[in-house]
Parts: structure tokens; sequence; C-alpha cells
């Protein structure tokens, strides 16, 4: 067995129900692609996306693998349609606050963030090694025909995801510093992508990463439009000055559909989840993000670990 595994191994217990999480968090980890494929495949039976056509990942499906993979996926899927079940799933985070989580330097033990991570399950961030950080290829992207580029923009933070996808080489991973993770995270940021922290009962019920993506790729994000919970708000909503001059640059990017434009722009709180993108991109600064504690509380880390 790698030592990676080992350690992967270590994060569960003894019991039925932790080696079963243990063996889907190793299939997940192992063959993200094929893993992610079977989801959003099985996903259509739920909720069709006529608008997203999959590409199968032949190049890593043996016929073991892909068993594996779709029984996993067969498994979690229904867990998602609600929130109280959900063991997958993940919270938007602005740029500020995902930088955070790359470049905190002491390790971190923090559990049952409720009000954070709005989900029963899977809602822990306990950071071991966190300055360890790897890029690999979206696995949502690299299960769609035509994807968004480019492809190496997933981000795995701390142990033992890092040093397991690495030793296993899931989806063209490498090792990157804090810095290198930040640049990544701002040329997401600049093309207009969010970036959302995950979660997972398969990963400890712990955050393993952060993923920067796009309405047209994202899975997760596809599946939200279509009712199945799978993203929390950011816990803060964008909101528009009178200096607005209507030019609509923030709608042109904006990934959830909140924003309108007449004269001016206008936000759809219930729609929003203050990704920040509108902010950055706005040309006058006219937009800025406000708490809104009805959306939960914001992922901070920084300030989490100092209350800690």
């Amino acid at each position: 067995m790698k030592k990676s595994t080992e350690e992967f191994c270590k994060m569960f217990g003894e019991d039925k129900e932790a080696l079963g999480k243990m063996v889907e968090g190793y299939t997940y980890f192992k063959w993200l692609n094929l893993y992610i494929y079977h989801m959003r495949k099985i996903g259509t039976t739920f909720a069709p996306d006529p608008e997203v056509t999959l590409r199968y990942p032949k190049e890593i499906a043996t016929p073991d693998a892909d068993e594996l993979a779709q029984m996993a996926a067969a498994k979690t899927l229904p867990t998602l349609l609600s929130a109280e079940t959900s063991t997958y799933h993940s919270k938007v985070v602005k740029l500020d606050d995902a930088k955070n989580l790359v470049t905190i330097n002491k390790e971190i033990s923090l559990t049952d963030l409720e009000t954070i991570i709005p989900y029963k399950h899977a809602r822990d961030i306990i950071l071991k090694n966190p300055e360890n950080i790897a890029v690999l290829d979206c696995c949502c992207r690299m299960t769609k025909e035509n994807p968004c580029e480019p492809l190496d923009v997933c981000l795995f933070v701390g142990e033992p995801f890092v040093s397991f996808i690495l030793e296993h080489n899931t989806n063209n991973p490498r090792k990157i510093s804090q810095g290198e993770a930040v640049e990544i995270l701002k040329a997401e940021d600049d093309r207009g992508h969010i970036h959302t922290a995950w979660f997972k009962d398969a990963a400890g019920d712990r955050f393993y990463a952060i993923c920067n993506c796009c309405k047209c790729c994202c899975g997760a994000m596809r599946a939200f439009f279509r009712n199945i919970p799978m993203i929390a708000s950011s816990g803060y909503v964008s909101e528009i000055s009178e200096d607005c001059d209507g030019c609509g640059e923030c709608a042109e990017y904006c990934q959830f559909g909140a924003i309108s434009v007449n004269d001016r722009a206008l936000v759809n709180y219930e729609k929003c989840m203050g990704c920040g993108v509108c902010e950055s991109k706005c040309p006058i600064e006219a937009i800025s993000l406000k708490r809104d504690p009805a959306k939960g509380e914001p992922l901070d880390i920084r300030a989490l670990s100092e209350q800690v």
C-alpha cells in the first residue's frame, strides 16, 4: 500500500460505515474524473441538463475503476437533493477569503461549522500541513466536451490529500507554492470565475480543495441551477451604489444571473451568492459586497483561527 493511502485511511475509523466512506474516498480521489462523470450522468436522471455534453474519461476507465466510480457516484447522488442529507457540497468564497485558505501557515482544527457550512454533514476544517498545495486539472472541465481553459485550476490543500493525488497521479497534479496558488486564484478571478471551498464525507467530513470554475463547466453550478443545493452562499451580497452608470459589465460576468440592467444595475438578492465577481469587474467601483446574516457566515479562516 502506498504511504499516502495509509495516511488517507487513518482519517477513518474501523466500523462498517467508516470503512464504506474510506473506500468511496479512495475511489473519488484516485479516479476523480470517472466519479464526476458518473455523478453528472446519473444526475441528469434527476434534473436533465441539455446545455452540457459530457465527455467519458476513457483514458483512465479500466472496467474495475469504472464500476467502483459508478457505484460510489450512485450512492452519493441521492444525498445531494437536500442540505440535511448532503455529503458532498461547497461554500462560495470571495477572492480574499480564498487567498487566506491557501496562505495559512499553521495547522487548524475547526469542527461543526454549522453557521458557515449550512449542511448537516461534512463541515469541518482540519488543516494538516496547509502549506502543502497541489494544482490539478479540473474534473468538471475534463468531463465536459469543449471545456473552458486552462484546465489546471483546482487546488488541493493540506494532507493527506496533496500527497495522495501526487502519488496516485490524479488529473496531472503538480505541487505548487502558496504564492503560485494565489496567482491561480487571481487569474481565475480575472476571468470572472468563482471560488468554492469543497467538503465531503469521504474526505474525512472536511474541507480539502478550492474549485475555480464557471457556470458553463462546473458540475456543481449546473446542479445548483437545477435546484440541487450543492453550493452555499459566501455570506455576502452585492450592493450597487448610486454611482452606477448602467454599463452592464457586472451583468455580463455574473455567474449566477443575479444582476439585471436598465438605467442602472439591479441585484436579485435571492440569486446573489456573494462571489464578488461583479465587484472586481465594475470599471467605476460602484459595487461592493456587504454582509447578509440571512446568507450565513463567511468562511474567513484567519478570523476563525484567531477565535480558536
